[in-house]
């Protein structure tokens, strides 16, 4: 049975100047989400940077990096695209480890993860995923929590291979066709304008920042083209939470909904007053349904 969750909770802007670039060297710069804003403390650990944790796995062409905290049930958490990072997904990650093993994974072209050669596939970006879970947890099944980009890579993970994803929390990610709307390949200068010390970090991760650019034309171009809709949603089995930023313009909430009418088993939550990244906006609101969907007993 469905179930419609509102989380009428107050949250701030994600809207937030750029800051001046450090004179120290890149790889010493803080980690911190794209454009943070100001008051965000975001987590002491430096997800998706730090060496104590960090492993790598062989995924077709490409080495992905991920790292692995606590201990218990498995959750594998999914950052989103482009200027998406680990460390985005850090309240999130100091959450879940006091009670569950967490597996967070650093997606193919982000952080320390490798670009590889072959062609962007929808695929693709679920057997990097299944390729960590094979590694930490072989065989067995996990729960995921997916952003934007990570989120999509999550749905076809459930749909292709349901025995490995036991729940799902999907923020950020409607239904996408064609045409439905024209994404505009990030630049990398603009980037860099708007959030130096986001920037400049991230590219000091990178194996190969020189080829991000082209990268990011072929990553916008693949969702320009990707198809998320019945045929895809409507094969997922497992208990999914379907959530939203209530003025998220990447995932119009149309689209939101559209997904969570499609998905069999699905929850619905829109964060009021947030944006895209609705858990930087208002966490606690985001945790307040996440943590008692992960709880749940399976369906």
């Amino acid at each position: 049975m469905k179930r419609l969750i509102f989380a009428i909770l107050v949250s701030f802007s994600l809207t937030a100047p750029a800051q001046t670039a450090s004179s120290a060297a890149d790889a010493s710069l803080p980690l911190r989400t794209f454009q943070q804003p100001d008051g965000y403390k975001g987590s002491s650990i430096p997800y998706g940077d730090n060496a104590a944790a960090g492993h790598y796995v062989q995924a077709d062409d490409a080495r992905i990096y991920y790292e692995v905290y606590g201990q218990g049930d498995p959750v594998v958490v999914l950052h989103g695209g482009g200027v998406g990072c680990t460390y985005e997904m850090g309240e999130f990650i100091d959450s879940l480890q006091k009670t569950n093993l967490v597996i967070a994974v650093s997606t193919r072209g982000h952080g320390k993860s490798e670009i590889g050669h072959v062609k962007i596939s929808h695929e693709q970006r679920a057997n990097d995923v299944l390729a960590v879970m094979d590694a930490v947890i072989p065989g067995r099944s996990a729960a995921v929590i997916g952003f934007s980009d990570g989120a999509y890579s999550a749905y076809k993970l459930a749909a292709m291979y349901p025995s490995r994803v036991e729940r799902l929390v999907a923020i950020g990610a409607g239904e996408n066709v064609p045409q439905l709307r024209k994404i505009v390949p990030s630049k990398v200068d603009e980037m860099l304008q708007l959030d130096p010390l986001f920037m400049k970090k991230q590219l000091s991760l990178m194996p190969e920042p020189e080829r991000l650019q082209d990268y990011w034309n072929d990553f916008y171009e693949f969702y320009n083209q990707l198809v998320v809709s019945k045929a895809l949603l409507g094969s997922i089995q497992c208990p999914v939470l379907v959530m939203a930023g209530e003025l998220d313009p990447n995932a119009p909430l149309a689209t939101v909904i559209a997904a969570y009418q499609m998905i069999p088993h699905s929850q619905l939550a829109i964060i009021a007053n947030a944006g895209h990244p609705a858990f930087v906006a208002n966490f606690p609101a985001v945790w307040a349904n996440v943590k008692p969907f992960l709880a749940a007993e399976t369906i």
